[in-house]
């Protein structure tokens, strides 16, 4: 399969994920969060999915489209392993979906990104609240559910708790 292919079956994954989890989490109170920025089309697609919602953003420095790009108050700032720990104790356990898109180039960096950031996300969620990500996750009480139809497996996966 093309790099060019991979890369569709991601982003039509990452859409279908996203859209199936705000229609789980749509009686959830509580804010989102979007853990990387990058130029901003994912969070440009939840505000189209979310209008009603506050998402906040993760991110080292803020380099997105100028119509992609969050609000100052909205934007954290700073490496997750920093900032995650303190949005903990800022919202607890209230986050009703989270997303993250590793999407680096090695998978073995994203393997153990995705190992050392599981225990900061996994406290974050509340109740029914959802994680979607690009990569396969690592957590302790949270359960893999099934993909909506139009996601290809293994490209995007949900985690619920």
């Amino acid at each position: 399969m093309s790099r060019l292919d991979l890369f569709i079956d991601r982003m039509m994954s990452q859409r279908a994920c996203l859209n199936h989890a705000a229609a789980l989490t749509a009686d959830l109170t509580g804010p989102v969060f979007e853990l990387g920025l990058g130029n901003g089309r994912t969070y440009h697609h939840m505000l189209e999915i979310m209008p009603d919602r506050e998402i906040y953003v993760f991110e080292r420095a803020v380099a997105s489209h100028p119509d992609s790009t969050p609000a100052g108050n909205l934007t954290v700032l700073g490496d997750v392993f920093d900032t995650l720990p303190e949005a903990l104790a800022r919202f607890g356990a209230t986050v009703r979906l989270i997303h993250a898109d590793l999407g680096g180039h090695s998978a073995e960096k994203n393997d153990i990104f995705a190992r050392r950031v599981s225990p900061l996300v996994e406290p974050l969620l509340a109740t029914g609240g959802l994680m979607v990500s690009s990569d396969r996750m690592y957590f302790e009480t949270l359960k893999e559910i099934d993909l909506p139809e139009d996601a290809v497996p293994g490209r995007c996966f949900i985690y619920q708790r």
